[in-house]
């Protein structure tokens, strides 16, 4: 297709191993100049190191990024812009108005990263797409806090998304299951579903002659994320009693941000170790046998799952799990809901090593083929046709 002039807002840095926006913003970015677009990018930063890195990798003049520290706001005119728009902080003044420079310079494609970056497209609907990673409608519906602040802040976030989700009109969906959410609140909103695109060239596969070997079982994410605590909390109370006592030697290692803040409940159990805000995953990874994660509720699509068929480790896990992923049981991961089936998966794995390899490979594959940035890349491109035929 012919270039496009792109703006594009992200909530994050653009860095391949930041938290899990940040490295789809990574493949996004890359990808969309590759392809002979004229992106202008601007990146709300909530960590000035990821500043510095994604100017290392996104260079002037071959990038046009541009980076915007989270605005330190306090007061009752931050109070009063909390109410108008919520989670519209992190979008600095200086952001704001660089933003509104570059759109009236004109432009094809306002994209959108996330939803609460929305708040930015308001005045630009009909050129405006909008990426929506995740439904805080699905994730936090089991959740009912017990303080008068976690219900204000769980009411405020659900109220910000109905506002978003019906005031906008082209949407980019990562899984399927999110559009008849979004359809059920704006029954005129353009969706389509296009994959998280990650670049599998950064994470290599492990060999078969270069894994462990021990039955190592574990849980890798941010504990801070409702979805990924609930699947640690299920793995400790419901599941890991029962593989323990069926593989005596097994051992569980749990690996996240905060995570012993948020398990410090857990802390000393034999043969569990704990571990949090580690600079680098990928030697928990490669000492996995079988990462197990079993959320109780989350949508979109799990990043950390995505990283543990890149590097060839073995997931069971449940459809949630997999949401995105046209992930087959018992082929490219081990699927079930309840906690009978995920035990006799794990367990079943981690007695057999070739079970072990075979599904793993297949999960890389499958990976490669769904997820490769090239597709995602495409699969965007005909969004923006579909977008400026419609004008």
């Amino acid at each position: 297709m012919s270039p496009l002039r792109i703006v594009l807002v992200m909530i994050e840095a653009p860095v391949p191993f930041g938290n899990a926006a940040a490295r789809w913003f990574y493949v996004l970015l890359r990808e969309l100049t590759a392809r002979g677009h004229q992106v202008t990018a601007l990146a709300a930063c909530s960590k000035a190191s990821e500043m510095e890195e994604a100017r290392q990798l996104f260079p002037a003049p071959q990038y046009d990024l541009r980076l915007y520290p989270f605005p330190q706001r306090r007061g009752w005119r931050a109070k009063l812009a909390t109410l108008r728009r919520p989670y519209s902080y992190m979008f600095s003044e200086t952001l704001q108005e660089d933003l509104r420079a570059e759109l009236a310079r004109g432009f094809d494609i306002l994209h959108l990263e996330q939803l609460w970056s929305g708040w930015l497209g308001l005045e630009h609907c009909e050129r405006a797409l909008v990426n929506v990673h995740h439904l805080v409608q699905i994730d936090l519906e089991q959740v009912h806090p017990d303080t008068l602040r976690g219900r204000f802040d769980r009411a405020l976030m659900l109220q910000a998304e109905r506002r978003l989700l019906r005031r906008l009109r082209h949407f980019r969906a990562c899984t399927e299951r999110l559009v008849p959410r979004i359809r059920q609140l704006n029954p005129q909103a353009r969706i389509t579903t296009i994959p998280v695109g990650l670049d599998a060239s950064l994470y290599p596969y492990i060999a078969d002659d270069q894994r462990s070997g021990e039955p190592v079982v574990s849980i890798i994410g941010n504990m801070g994320w409702y979805p990924t605590s609930s699947a640690a909390r299920r793995l400790l109370d419901r599941l890991w009693p029962a593989i323990k006592k069926r593989v005596p030697t097994a051992r569980l290692q749990i690996v996240g941000w905060n995570a012993k803040s948020v398990l410090r409940g857990y802390l000393g159990q034999p043969d569990v170790s704990i571990e949090e805000n580690v600079p680098d995953t990928r030697p928990y990874f490669e000492r996995t046998a079988v990462l197990l994660y079993a959320p109780a509720r989350g949508s979109g699509m799990k990043i950390k799952i995505l990283e543990a068929f890149a590097y060839g480790v073995p997931v069971v896990t449940t459809a949630e799990g997999v949401e995105g992923l046209p992930a087959q049981d018992g082929l490219q991961a081990g699927i079930c809901d309840e906690d009978a089936g995920l035990i006799e998966r794990t367990v079943a794995l981690l007695k057999d090593p070739a079970a072990q390899n075979r599904q793993r490979a297949a999960a890389r594959q499958l990976l490669e083929t769904h997820c490769h940035p090239q597709v995602t890349g495409s699969a965007l491109e005909a969004l923006y046709q579909q977008m400026l035929a419609e004008r």
